[in-house]
């Protein structure tokens, strides 16, 4: 029992004494501290915005030219310029939309006639002036209007970068398109010259390079089908 009681008298001392050295080192506050710091949330750092720039703050800076191309004799035409074109293009041709709701199917009756009779006009017309044949489908004449010409003709006979490319028409109308060399097909402008000539599904156009960059266009109606004695 006398064992006990010195054993359990020592464990005091010895924790009364354990207790002094940390008030001397102040560990306890230190941890207390701590724990505190942990449990506070973080202050989030507030995110910066970039400022943008008012409008017109740097319009006027000219777009950035290769100086190689300086001193040549032709310059060539860069994207941008075209872009500028493809909207002149087609603001000169109206903004009206064609109503899909009137659309028109041809006949597989109607489409062999009206190609019939364009490879008939390509014979009479003869090889002075390159020529192909271009059947219309309702993309080239509703909703997308994009109209695209055969490789094999664009590679050898039209530029190898986009130009303006002139349809004039059977009575010498001229309309400006843009020729896109990389997809090889007609897109601003094309609308305007098909709305005006009102084509449907089915014509079959007759393309005669006159020039360069100048067609001679020839149109036959599939609805003239019906103007035979079939």
């Amino acid at each position: 029992m006398a064992e006990a009681t010195s054993y359990e008298e020592q464990r005091r001392r010895q924790v009364e004494e354990n207790k002094r050295k940390l008030e001397e080192l102040r560990l306890h506050h230190l941890s207390a501290a701590v724990r505190e710091a942990a449990a506070k949330p973080s202050p989030t750092k507030p995110r910066k915005r970039k400022a943008r720039a008012p409008p017109g703050v740097g319009e006027d800076v000219p777009l950035r030219r290769s100086g190689r191309v300086a001193s040549l004799l032709e310059k060539p035409k860069y994207r941008d310029e075209f872009q500028d074109l493809e909207k002149k293009i087609r603001r000169s041709y109206g903004g009206k939309r064609r109503d899909l709701s009137n659309r028109v199917y041809a006949t597989d009756e109607e489409r062999e006639y009206a190609i019939t009779i364009a490879q008939e006009l390509e014979e009479k017309l003869g090889s002075d002036h390159p020529i192909f044949i271009k059947p219309m489908l309702q993309s080239h004449v509703t909703g997308g209007f994009w109209l695209g010409l055969p490789t094999h003709f664009s590679r050898k006979y039209l530029p190898k970068r986009d130009e303006t490319i002139v349809l004039v028409d059977e009575v010498d109308d001229e309309f400006d398109t843009l020729y896109l060399a990389n997809k090889g097909g007609l897109s601003g402008g094309w609308r305007g010259f098909s709305i005006a000539h009102k084509l449907v599904d089915g014509d079959c156009l007759l393309f005669q390079l006159i020039q360069r960059t100048k067609f001679k266009v020839y149109i036959i109606r599939a609805s003239s089908y019906y103007e035979t004695d079939n």
